[in-house]
């Protein structure tokens, strides 16, 4: 599926708020364009009106008084009531005077009591006389209550207008803020449902950058790039409409601005599209330099490594820089400038076809108040679409950003199975079990062995011998490409990652703590999971003496990842959470590799309870704390060299009594 329909899929979802924001939005427009209707109305009935024929009435409303007789305007008379000998205004610059005939437009001037028109026909002359400021005035007073009641109108228009344009604004930002919310929701649940080899090749800053760099540019897109869109559409249709209820011919004129506008649209998402997303690449590949060196600082500054890593960094920013400045002189290049010639070349037409009125033709016929308000709404005819040009950077991040949000969402992932299983006994059996990470690179080759309930298997061997690679399989992190696992009987691929899981625990060498407090740690935020049951685990491995000293015991704020605690109280919780969860299959890779020897002491008092009534599993370099398995494994390059119990092994004088005697010399 397209990026277009996914977005276009996640904007149905709040539908009802963008189309109410619409209606709102088409209303304001309505009333925002009638401003130019009601200015051409003002200049054309009651400003430049004064110029129509003036008859003699006994009395009108609209009269004015003038010689001792009263005179209303053609345009305030009824037909049947305009006899007499009309009067005209006739004006000349500041200077109006009164003839008794109708003379044409052109060029006037005023001598000796002619007024004189001069235009291509010739010179035509009648005897005029000029009139005073005060009866001038006289003139238009009958029009003021009009220009005065239609201002008012207008004023009432615009204060609407704005509460209109208030309410479809909000409504179209809160709909882009729930879509993106739905977007950033629906991207972390489905990062939870992908297998554990995608995070194998995808850096986490970049996985961050996607989630909340490219959703908030899809952010922009809702909320600035389509608001905009949508309302500078209807404001181009509302004022196309105007254009041509003003003028049909002039409407034409200005239409030729359409195919212009979709070219150049099409043009710039051809070059924008490159920029965009090597600038969006660029950024995930800061943040994850950035999430690499926050996490590694220790190391950077141990090793003097910040000059590289800066210019690392450098390198980086530069890039990023480069592919900035060409999307900024993309930009430059249009925009502004852009709408700016297609104005001016508007404008040219408007003063090619008024000048063509002088010979006549259909423009002569073009009146000041049609005039006034076609350029009013050319104006305002520009100013969405510099918003729609202005914006298209916007729309091509935004599209460059969801197709990495969407390619993301795209990778296939594992259902969540809400489906439970009965707590299995803990019988685990291998049987010619072969696994590879990468094709045809088998790491585990024919691997057969059988953990019976109840049981502990230890597994030793050199690094790279595929003791880890055992308990992804387990744990179905990544699946086996030959041979079986099962677990009762049942072969774990038709089992529910997420219900075989539930009934299964693991303490890695490096604990992993989220930010909370001890007790949520430990409990997992399982709300099926007691307090007295979190402190009973506690005990059991022998941690409320380490804790108990603490300001607020379990409830202590855990920093990020346990920054604040010791590595040998973080695994005290990380053994405390797999206790408290009573699990059937127990894993403990390298559990207590990385803590000191008292914790380890303390650790192992506890062991024996930890390990009661489940199976478990146990990853040690330290061949003395796995004396006591049922069963030790022996790993060469993925497969069981040497199986057996500790004493058989030692009998067997093979791998593992070299190891365990060499290790034994060393410690003494």
């Amino acid at each position: 599926m397209s990026t277009e329909k996914r977005l276009y899929q996640y904007a149905l979802t709040s539908k009802n708020m963008i189309i109410c924001a619409l209606i709102l939005l088409s209303i304001s427009v309505a009333a925002a364009l009638t401003g130019p209707f009601i200015a051409k109305t003002i200049i054309d009935n009651h400003v430049s009106s004064i110029d129509e024929a003036w008859y003699p009435v006994e009395f009108a409303d609209k009269s004015v008084d003038y010689k001792g007789t009263s005179y209303t305007r053609m345009g305030n008379l009824p037909e049947t009531e305009r006899t007499g000998e009309p009067i005209f205004i006739q004006q000349s610059g500041l200077t109006f005077y009164v003839t008794d005939v109708e003379l044409p437009d052109g060029e006037k001037s005023y001598q000796d009591g002619l007024l004189q028109v001069s235009n291509a026909n010739g010179v035509t002359e009648a005897e005029a006389i000029q009139l005073a400021p005060d009866q001038v005035m006289a003139f238009y007073n009958p029009e003021i209550r009009p220009i005065i009641t239609l201002l008012l109108i207008y004023l009432g228009l615009i204060v609407g207008s704005s509460f209109f344009q208030y309410g479809q604004r909000y409504l179209l930002q809160k709909s882009a803020n729930r879509i993106i919310q739905r977007i950033r929701t629906d991207a972390f649940n489905h990062l939870s449902r992908l297998p554990v080899r995608f995070f194998d090749h995808l850096p986490a800053g970049k996985i961050v950058s996607r989630v909340t760099n490219d959703t908030e540019a899809i952010r922009e897109l809702y909320m600035t790039v389509l608001a905009n869109f949508f309302s500078s559409a209807i404001y181009i249709i509302g004022i196309y409409i105007a254009l041509f209820l003003l003028d049909v011919r002039l409407g034409f004129i200005t239409l030729v601005l359409l195919p212009v506008l979709y070219i150049w649209m099409k043009l710039y998402r051809k070059f924008s599209v490159g920029y965009n997303r090597n600038i969006r690449s660029k950024i995930s590949e800061i943040n994850a330099a950035m999430n690499e060196n926050i996490q590694g600082m220790p190391i950077i500054q141990a090793y003097n490594r910040e000059p590289q890593t800066s210019t690392e960094f450098e390198k980086l920013n530069t890039e990023h820089y480069g592919y900035q400045t060409k999307m900024l002189r993309l930009n430059s290049l249009t925009s502004h400038n852009l709408t700016g010639v297609l104005r001016n070349l508007v404008f040219v037409a408007l003063i090619a076809v008024v000048v063509g009125s002088v010979g006549g033709g259909w423009a002569s016929f073009l009146t000041l108040g049609i005039i006034y308000a076609f350029v009013d709404y050319v104006n305002r005819l520009f100013e969405p679409v510099n918003q729609i040009v202005n914006q298209l950077a916007n729309l091509e991040q935004a599209r460059v950003s969801g197709d990495r949000v969407f390619e993301l969402m795209n990778k296939e992932g594992i259902s969540v199975d809400d489906s439970k299983m009965e707590r299995p006994r803990g019988e685990v059996a291998f049987r010619d079990v072969s696994f590879a990470y990468k094709d045809d690179e088998y790491v585990l080759k024919n691997l057969t062995f059988t953990a019976k309930p109840g049981e502990t298997i230890a597994l030793v061997g050199h690094t790279g011998s595929g003791k880890s690679s055992i308990m992804n399989l387990l744990f179905r992190f990544y699946d086996n490409q030959k041979g079986e696992i099962l677990i009762d009987g049942q072969n774990v691929k038709d089992l529910s990652p997420q219900a075989l899981r539930e009934h299964m625990g693991i303490v890695l060498q490096e604990p992993y703590l989220f930010t909370g407090t001890i007790a949520s740690n430990i409990s997992m935020e399982n709300p099926n999971i007691s307090r007295k049951a979190i402190e009973s685990a506690i005990d059991l491995v022998g941690g409320t003496e380490l804790f108990n000293y603490l300001p607020n015991g379990l409830d202590e704020e855990v920093q990020e990842k346990g920054s604040t605690l010791s590595s040998g109280q973080r695994q005290l919780i990380s053994f405390a959470r797999a206790l408290v969860a009573n699990p059937a299959i127990l894993v403990l890779d390298e559990a207590t590799s990385s803590i000191d020897t008292e914790t380890e002491g303390i650790i192992q008092q506890g062991m024996e309870s930890l390990k009661e009534g489940r199976t478990t599993f146990i990853i040690a370099h330290r061949l003395s704390t796995i004396k006591d398995a049922d069963q030790i494994l022996v790993l060469n390059r993925g497969e069981i060299v040497e199986k057996g119990n500790h004493d058989e092994l030692m009998e067997q004088n093979g791998s593992y009594a070299q190891m365990y005697r060499l290790q034994k010399n060393q410690a003494s």
